[in-house]
């Protein structure tokens, strides 16, 4: 398709952003471009050069953004409220209509200092970029709603950092994202009390993001489809054996998709308690508590909602999350099971089985799935796993395991693997290793698909 710019953001006005420059680097080394992501927004056919003039000296896209904006927010982080957050070592550099004909944004991690830096030096170690794709392309695979990776670029400084080796390569990253609006954007407007620029803000969402003109009760209807996508996206987390790690209210977009990906794992275990960040002591946002914290994020937009709502209609919106989650983490299940939901009560009768026997039995989760795919559960579970197995003769395979990934491994990304991709970059700067883990991802992709 042909590249379609849009400047929507414009549409709020200065007091929802700041404009700003990045950084100049020392270097600018491609080391990874989406060319998939770019296909579907009219940029793949960017040569190498053009490409890092972009998306490594920033320079604008025809028809786009001509400067970057910082955007402004606030945001719960570990549920202690922070007024002084923002985009501190990013921006939004450009918009546009992708393939969908949905307005998607172009914003960048490790791009500089802004306003909102305070401390930081705004930049990206190379390590977190990497991670980044391995993250973002895993989700994709595994049908749960991210962000995607589009660029990543090796910019020559040296950074210190108090929690690795140190001094570490730097990088500046672009993701692909639907939307950039964060539950955090609601927030900063409620404690300031700026109710005319919360309804802009809530006709901006609703037009822009789910084709709809604002009205009366546009504020209910947003804070509905927010939950909507927002337990989605919990359900599919579960599904995909992922935790997030660091879910504040200003990670959470009012798209639904996950992005900003810092300590993330994907669980080896059904293991609720199971944590991905080393600081989160209390377990906040361990795997099993990833739809109570979506949840509980849902409920801040709520109340910066009551700006300019009832507090009645709110209430109510806030019920389908619990509806919506409930049938959304059978479908994901079912989902990556391979067999097709009946729409039925069983549905959450075989969830509940399903949950109990991964937990009981500590099976490891991507092989467990590798090898049920379809529905036909190996001989080797035992009986622990009989009651799933009952419940799986009345499900319909969605997908045959005809395709040439059903006959190797299970592809997965636990944290050894993800630490041994990093060692070869860092070590040999071999990235052999990571491009070969991104064509080994988008092949089990197109399996499950």
């Amino acid at each position: 398709m042909d590249f379609t710019p849009q400047q929507a953001i414009l549409e709020l006005g200065d007091a929802f952003y700041d404009r700003v420059a990045a950084a100049r680097f020392p270097q600018t080394i491609l080391r990874f471009r989406n060319d998939r992501a770019a296909a579907e927004v009219g940029l793949d056919g960017l040569s190498d050069e053009q490409w890092v003039a972009h998306f490594g000296r920033f320079e604008p896209l025809a028809g786009s953004l001509k400067t970057p904006l910082a955007l402004r927010y606030h945001g719960h982080q570990f549920r202690v409220y922070n007024p002084e957050i923002g985009d501190g070592r990013g921006f939004l550099f450009a918009q546009m209509t992708d393939s969908h004909d949905r307005l998607m944004d172009l914003g960048t991690k490790g791009s500089g200092q802004t306003p909102y830096s305070r401390f930081g030096d705004g930049r990206l170690t190379l390590k977190g970029g990497v991670r980044e794709i391995l993250a973002t392309e895993m989700l994709e695979a595994l049908n749960v709603p991210t962000s995607r990776t589009f660029s990543l670029i090796e910019t020559g400084e040296e950074l210190h950092r108090g929690d690795e080796p140190s001094p570490t390569r730097s990088s500046v990253l672009v993701r692909l994202n639907h939307g950039h609006i964060r539950i955090g954007t609601f927030q900063r407007l409620a404690h300031f009390r700026e109710a005319e620029a919360m309804e802009r803000l809530v006709a901006y969402v609703l037009r822009h993001y789910y084709g709809e003109e604002p009205g009366e009760d546009g504020p209910a209807r947003l804070l509905a489809h927010v939950c909507t996508r927002t337990a989605t996206l919990a359900a599919r987390f579960m599904a995909a054996g992922f935790v997030h790690g660091v879910l504040n209210s200003d990670n959470i977009n009012v798209t639904g998709e996950s992005f900003d990906y810092g300590p993330w794992r994907f669980a080896p275990f059904w293991e609720p308690g199971f944590t991905a960040a080393y600081f989160d002591h209390a377990g906040l946002y361990a795997f099993g508590r990833q739809p109570e914290a979506i949840y509980w994020d849902a409920m801040q937009l709520a109340i910066s909602l009551r700006l300019i709502a009832d507090e009645e209609a709110l209430i109510e919106a806030m019920e389908v999350f619990p509806e919506t989650y409930q049938r959304e983490v059978s479908n994901a299940l079912l989902w990556r099971l391979g067999v097709t939901p009946r729409g039925t009560e069983a549905d959450g009768i075989l969830t509940r089985v399903l949950e109990k026997a991964l937990a009981e039995t500590l099976t490891p989760l991507d092989e467990f799935f590798f090898d049920a795919f379809g529905g036909d559960l190996p001989v080797h579970y035992g009986e622990a796993f009989d009651d799933l197995r009952g419940q799986l003769e009345f499900y319909q395979p969605r997908k045959n395991r005809d395709h040439a990934y059903w006959s190797g491994t299970p592809c997965s990304m636990l944290i050894d693997e993800v630490e041994t991709i990093w060692a070869a970059i860092a070590e040999s700067d071999d990235w052999g290793p990571l491009y070969a883990k991104v064509a080994a991802i988008r092949h089990m992709a197109e399996a499950l698909a």
